[in-house]
């Protein structure tokens, strides 16, 4: 199988070990900058072109699209499908899970229970916004933000708001969200693959913080899921579409909740806590739908 890998950086761990799993398993495969590639749209002549060279014959491709290149990344991915080329995650699905609101409402249509979440963009509508979400803390967060970046825990009612007021002068989208006490500074981040949970590690947050990412300093464990967990995780990879998916989720004292889905989750942390080779099963996965 020819495979692609659209990536920025090829240095990158989870870029390098994407090509190690399909290299070991007898693919060729081949790392892409999606903001090299360029493309020609025209009806019954759509071709798309890296580096002065046609891209041909790629039978699959795993995009790990950074949220700097969403919308061009995922046009390049979205004409890559049109050829014909198989994809875990498509473009669509992408474009979903990067947004967290629309995200957040595709998964509460089916039923995937979260934490409360507002959005309004009104300041005269304020007031009665935080109402409907109740008494603070609340947790504000960028709309596209990513890595724990963009997010903030207001303790008090007037601090919700001048968060709110900071981020409507910079013009920015984002939620505003209940925050869970008891989750402790912990989530637990659950890597989907076809429908499977095939890893998960809890992690926790440095002290004093409340975002337990780990490119904030946050550690990890491996983590054993309960069934309900489990089912959680694989609902909302399918609700938004990803075949491959990173679902955090929060122990709660009314159940797991549904905290994020990410379309481009990052390997190395999952793969040194639980010691499960994760890009393997993904190749596999690729083998499985494209035939091979």
């Amino acid at each position: 199988m020819k495979i692609a890998v659209l990536s920025r950086n090829t240095r990158l761990y989870s870029t390098r070990r994407l090509v190690e799993a399909a290299r070991q398993r007898g693919h060729v495969v081949r790392v892409l900058d999606p903001l090299r590639c360029y493309v020609r749209i025209a009806p019954g002549d759509m071709a798309i072109r890296y580096r002065g060279k046609a891209l041909r014959d790629f039978e699959a491709v795993i995009p790990r699209i950074g949220s700097q290149s969403t919308f061009y990344g995922t046009a390049v991915l979205r004409q890559l499908e049109m050829l014909g080329v198989y994809t875990p995650n498509p473009s669509g699905a992408v474009l979903c899970a990067r947004d967290k609101l629309r995200c957040l409402q595709v998964l509460a249509a089916q039923g995937i229970p979260m934490p409360m979440t507002v959005f309004g963009d009104n300041p005269d509508d304020t007031d009665d916004l935080l109402a409907l979400l109740g008494e603070p803390p609340h947790v504000i967060k960028l709309n596209e933000g990513s890595q724990g970046n963009g997010v903030v825990l207001a303790e008090k009612r007037a601090a919700s708001q001048s968060v709110i007021e900071a981020f409507r002068g910079l013009y920015a989208n984002f939620v505003v969200q209940e925050f869970i006490a008891e989750a402790k500074g912990c989530d637990l981040r659950c890597f989907v693959v076809g429908g499977k949970v095939v890893a998960a590690m809890q992690r926790e947050a440095t002290p004093g913080d409340f975002r337990a990412n780990l490119h904030r300093g946050g550690s990890a464990v491996k983590a054993v899921l309960s069934a309900e967990e489990r089912r959680l995780a694989v609902r909302a990879a399918e609700a938004v579409g990803l075949g491959i998916a990173g679902v955090d989720l929060l122990r709660s004292r009314r159940g797991p909740l549904l905290l994020e889905v990410n379309a481009s989750p990052g390997l190395e942390g999952i793969e040194t806590a639980t010691g499960v080779d994760v890009s393997a099963h993904i190749i596999r996965y690729l083998e499985r739908n494209v035939g091979q």
